[in-house]
């Protein structure tokens, strides 16, 4: 289902008829109609082991902060709260995963287990659809909230959070898990090296993965898309309204003008990369798009894209501190608390440097009146 990595890199190594391969000794690549195009993605493995590094040490500090504040910090939670802690599992159980694509990257070999490759890259297409899915489910129940705030009370409750969630995962790992497990995830390679995820044939892509690109835009990517601009410009259009959030004023609807340019610029710097190039790769790939330039295109953007999507894990707790007033409210008490800690602690300290400098002055006092 969200065969999506798989399918590109399956690009990069095989493209014409049969198994003919796509990283064939020499400088180009025939396209089976006898033109041969030069290769022009030689840059990616670089990109990658760089991107994934930074992304892998980042991610995890700001996803295991975020779980953090959501379990032991925050008092009160709510719906949006849950969609998020959801977020953060998805995010660190792919965060969790890029040692080892690092490590493939740099070296390019695979020396790991090939049940490894299969998890790796499985929760590479979990965590891009997953974040997709609650990142739509945060912008719905902020137009629910804002848009219909009396009517939505009955739907928006952390019980039917909960389903919608468990819905979520069901979804994803359904797509997930078995196209990374059923299909033949490691080659071997001319040079004896064990390729993860990057060797598919022609006839594997022929059989059902076109098809299956077809229902990943459409269902991951292209409807979540719809819901997200719709339900903020929505939210933006009552916002507009004079009666609108009355009590707030223009504090409110400059908090929630900026929750949703972070959520939606975040959104699309992501994810709509990626999905935009993935279908010209379906269009290529099945010669409805034909010739060197075609091809040239899709493979110089393809990384650049993919490092986009991946990046994803670290901004996603942006979205957490911007969405959320909860957390805000979190930070705003525990620095209040800091504050009022050393103020407490400082004057602490003056009054018993008072007390000292007041015993000081008693004892010289007895000793020049003895």
């Amino acid at each position: 289902m969200f065969n999506t990595t798989l399918l590109a890199e399956n690009l990069t190594q095989r493209w014409g008829e049969g198994t003919t391969p796509w990283a064939a000794p020499g400088n180009g690549t025939a396209l089976g109609d006898g033109v041969s195009c030069a290769k022009n993605d030689g840059f990616k493995y670089p990109l990658y082991s760089a991107v994934f590094s930074v992304v892998f040490v980042v991610g995890l500090i700001t996803n295991v902060v975020a779980m953090y504040i959501f379990t032991c910090s925050l008092k009160l939670r709510n719906e949006t709260t849950t969609y998020m802690m959801n977020l953060v599992v998805s995010d660190l159980l792919f965060v969790l995963t890029l040692p080892l694509r690092v490590y493939y990257f740099i070296n390019r070999n695979w020396p790991f287990k090939s049940v490894l490759c299969k998890l790796s890259v499985s929760l590479f297409y979990t965590n891009m659809y997953g974040s997709i899915f609650f990142l739509t489910c945060i912008s719905v129940d902020r137009f629910l909230a804002i848009v219909y705030p009396l009517r939505s009370r009955w739907l928006r409750t952390q019980r039917n959070a909960k389903i919608v969630c468990v819905a979520v995962w069901v979804l994803v790992l359904a797509g997930s898990l078995p196209t990374g497990f059923k299909l033949q995830s490691t080659s071997v390679q001319d040079d004896h090296n064990i390729a993860c995820f990057e060797n598919f044939s022609s006839s594997q892509w022929k059989s059902h993965l076109s098809k299956m690109v077809i229902f990943i835009e459409t269902v991951g990517f292209v409807i979540p898309l719809l819901l997200n601009v719709g339900c903020s410009a929505m939210v933006l259009q009552t916002l507009r309204r004079p009666q609108a959030l009355g009590r707030g004023g223009k504090l409110n609807k400059t908090k929630i003008l900026l929750m949703i340019v972070v959520h939606l610029s975040i959104f699309c710097f992501c994810f709509v990369p990626y999905n935009v190039n993935l279908a010209f790769y379906a269009l290529v790939r099945t010669k409805t798009l034909q010739g060197c330039a075609a091809e040239s295109v899709v493979r110089t953007i393809y990384p650049i894209a993919l490092c986009l999507a991946v990046s994803n894990c670290c901004f996603d707790p942006i979205i957490y501190y911007f969405t959320s007033e909860t957390i805000q409210n979190s930070f705003k008490r525990k620095s209040q608390g800091n504050r009022s800690y050393d103020i407490k602690f400082s004057d602490a300290l003056q009054s018993e440097s008072q007390s000292q400098l007041q015993c000081k002055a008693k004892v010289l006092h007895n000793e020049s009146s003895v």
